[in-house]
């Protein structure tokens, strides 16, 4: 068997299967997605899950929160020994640099959790011994991937630690500090470690860059980018926590933030209005079309049904309507819910 598992989250299995089976068959590598309701991942068969992985960049992926190749499916796992057929499902593999074991982030996969770490305890010497597994933990080889989506059911797969989230479970432990304004903080900031490399975040956020927070109150997102020293136009009629307004960076304007425009152009522009997503990215659109800033992270809240081409309509909407050569990324966050978030940038 080769192929994909991708972990999603739960709920967003057909948006994930969908998104795989269009993109594997532009990329000239058609297959078969296999996925339940509310299980949290999806697996996509084809003829080479190599070359599909390579074709389809993690960071380019929507939907999934993790992308690994798949090099086998095992079932019926006896519980007194599940260690021997996976070393015998694994001959032949080069080295490992590391094992996570985990469980999709579904509700009827969560009680596998002590299975996962007590199971990593066990396999991790008996890899090594079989000459699979590196000394010591080291990024320059795959990682190895124990997926159990029940206590005799796993999936053994690899990740390309440069080509995958680098989190267990795709999802990043962030903390809400107690002077955040509101839990909305932890999706921009999401956002900017998933969106954006090491090399971007350094590079376009720099200290004294101007933005506009539209829609800022009660100031979530705002208060993220005056933690990296921006100084921040927050838009909204609403009020903004004091906090926020103490940290001397920050200029409220009581107005409407999907009207409202700057009167010189800006580094960023963030956004996370309720709106209707179409209407959103015609007005993301409208900011790099005029030039009012060089970068965007904004929000398109996703209607019940039909997700999938609702996204790409919306994706496709504003590259048009911008009008300029724009960079687009965009990923359904584990902060988000109905939702996606996007990253845009222009590239002149």
């Amino acid at each position: 068997m080769t192929g994909l598992v991708c972990y999603c989250r739960q709920g967003f299995e057909p948006e994930l299967a969908a998104e795989l089976s269009e993109r594997a068959a532009l990329a000239g590598h058609p297959g078969y997605a296999r996925t339940e309701r509310n299980s949290a991942h999806v697996v996509f068969i084809c003829d080479d899950g190599g070359a599909l992985s390579k074709a389809l960049p993690w960071r380019e992926l929507i939907y999934a929160r993790q992308k690994l190749r798949l090099i086998a499916e095992l079932r019926g796992l006896d519980p007194k020994d599940r260690i021997t057929p996976m070393l015998v499902a694994l001959a032949g593999q080069s080295r490992f640099g590391d094992l996570w074991v985990e469980h999709p982030d579904s509700d009827t996969s969560k009680p596998l959790a002590g299975l996962a770490r007590s199971f990593g305890n066990a396999l991790r010497p008996a890899l090594r011994k079989a000459g699979l597994m590196t000394d010591k933990e080291n990024p320059r080889f795959p990682r190895l991937h124990v997926v159990f989506v029940d206590g005799d059911h796993a999936f053994l797969a690899v990740a390309d630690p440069l080509d995958s989230s680098p989190w267990p479970l795709g999802i990043p432990r962030l903390k809400l500090l107690s002077d955040a304004p509101s839990r909305s903080a932890l999706k921009l900031e999401e956002a900017l470690l998933t969106l954006l490399d090491a090399g971007e975040r350094e590079a376009l956020l720099k200290p004294g860059m101007s933005a506009a927070d539209l829609g800022a109150a009660p100031g979530g997102w705002t208060w993220i980018l005056t933690r990296h020293h921006l100084r921040v136009i927050s838009v909204d009629n609403g009020p903004l926590r004091q906090n926020v307004m103490d940290s001397g960076l920050v200029e409220h304007l009581r107005a409407d933030g999907f009207q409202w425009k700057p009167s010189q152009a800006l580094d960023w522009m963030v956004c996370d209005m309720v709106e209707q997503p179409r209407r959103v990215a015609e007005r993301m659109a409208t900011w790099f079309r005029e030039g009012w800033c060089r970068h965007a992270v904004f929000n398109l809240k996703l209607p019940m049904k039909k997700r999938w081409d609702e996204t790409q309509l919306c994706l496709d909407l504003f590259v048009e309507q911008s009008e300029k050569p724009v960079m687009v990324r965009a990923k359904q966050l584990y902060h988000d819910r109905e939702e996606i978030t996007v990253f845009a940038t222009s590239q002149r």
